[in-house]
């Protein structure tokens, strides 16, 4: 028998969802399960299985957006050797390595029309056959799929097909936002400050009540999955100390930096106004802080000419030249300013290169951290000449 998962939380909405999930657990039934990115589908799949009577067998996570549209079919239904260039050998798909068990189709809204046909198939008949073969195949694997779409708006631009929308639809399962879920923060938190000690052998001083609080207020667009990698930055970079807001609005700062440098060509022109507009407000901002500074430095200079000048440390790395003695400091001009902007390329390449090393060249704990899909990411990688272990 597997290890029982939980899907944890202790607000109504999570006990509501739980008490779903059990129910249809121990049926055949098809599920679809939504909710926003990092809120946990897989986790609540997971929970599904562990409770169902196939516990015992595999469960077998497809991440449908994260794997190329030209291999998907071959990586669901397997391939016979010498089907295509590269087949050097005859392979199982996962539906056929899934039987008996559970099969998790993550990011099904991202399944391209042609794959959905044939899954249409599986759910009906459980039959398919491996590309390059006429020979079919029988899998008796469970459908649990998952998606952050509008499924029915996807129907209506046809760009999903109704009846497997339908096929899918049997039972929807909604997992609210991490927003929505009160202490259900402080739970998970602390569950995953456990895991995450012994994972790398250190200590976690915890969190000082306003800092909680901040937990708590704080709009987590990147849900339960945000909230564990910001947990696992503050044990490694903060490793000895009790967090205080302080501490916990500058490591949320930072994130937040990461996700507004990325440009997606993917997304829409609004983002990328917004993406230059944020970058301008932060130079703005840090413009506006060494002015305020150097009118202080000034001023301190007129009263102990003696004194020397300091600057703070974070000031002192947003700087792109030397800082002057106060006898010859002057004030840079125009075209000084503006040759230390960076172009916005530069600062993502920057922001993929911190995130790359943050998590030790992990591309799928980068990819979450960043707010990119997996496909994005290994893109933009091979666009900058950035390495890192997969």
């Amino acid at each position: 028998m597997s290890k029982t998962i939980d899907f944890l939380g202790e607000s109504a909405a999570i006990a509501q969802l739980k008490h779903l999930a059990l129910q249809v657990a121990h049926t055949e039934v098809t599920v679809l399960i939504t909710g926003e990115t990092g809120s946990g589908k897989e986790v609540l799949s997971r929970f599904i299985h562990s409770h169902s009577r196939r516990s015992h067998k595999n469960f077998i996570p497809v991440n449908c957006g994260a794997i190329p549209t030209g291999i998907l079919e071959s990586e669901l239904f397997g391939h016979e050797k010498g089907s295509f260039t590269g087949a050097v050998q005859s392979r199982k798909g996962y539906f056929e390595s899934a039987d008996h068990g559970t099969i998790f189709l993550d990011e099904i809204g991202e399944m391209p029309l042609e794959t959905q046909v044939k899954l249409l198939r599986v759910i009906e008949t459980g039959e398919f056959q491996k590309v390059g073969s006429s020979e079919t195949i029988y899998s008796d694997a469970r459908i649990i799929a998952a998606t952050n779409k509008n499924l029915q708006q996807a129907v209506t631009e046809k760009n999903f097909r109704e009846d497997l929308y339908f096929r899918l639809h049997s039972v929807e399962l909604h997992i609210p936002p991490l927003r929505e879920r009160g202490r259900d923060v402080l739970v998970l938190a602390e569950h995953f400050i456990r895991q995450l000690e012994q994972k790398h052998g250190l200590s976690f001083d915890g969190f000082t009540n306003d800092a909680a609080e901040i937990l708590l207020r704080y709009n987590w667009p990147g849900n339960v999955r945000e909230l564990k990698n910001l947990l696992e930055s503050l044990l490694i970079l903060e490793k000895g100390q009790q967090i205080t807001p302080e501490i916990l609005d500058k490591h949320l700062v930072q994130r937040n930096r990461y996700k507004s440098l990325v440009y997606d060509p993917e997304k829409s022109e609004k983002n990328e106004l917004n993406l230059i507009y944020n970058s301008l407000i932060r130079l703005h901002q840090e413009i506006s802080e060494l002015k305020q500074l150097l009118r202080q430095a000034d001023n301190k200079q007129e009263e102990h000419p003696k004194t020397p000048l300091l600057l703070p440390p974070p000031l002192l790395e947003k700087q792109h030249h030397p800082v002057s003695r106060p006898d010859t400091m002057r004030k840079p001009g125009a075209a000084e300013r503006i040759t230390a902007i960076q172009p916005l390329e530069a600062l993502e390449k920057k922001a993929i290169a911190d995130a790359l090393e943050t998590f030790s060249g992990n591309k799928r704990q980068t990819a979450r951290a960043l707010g990119l899909n997996e496909r994005t990411l290994y893109r933009k990688i091979e666009k900058y000449g950035l390495g890192g272990e997969n």
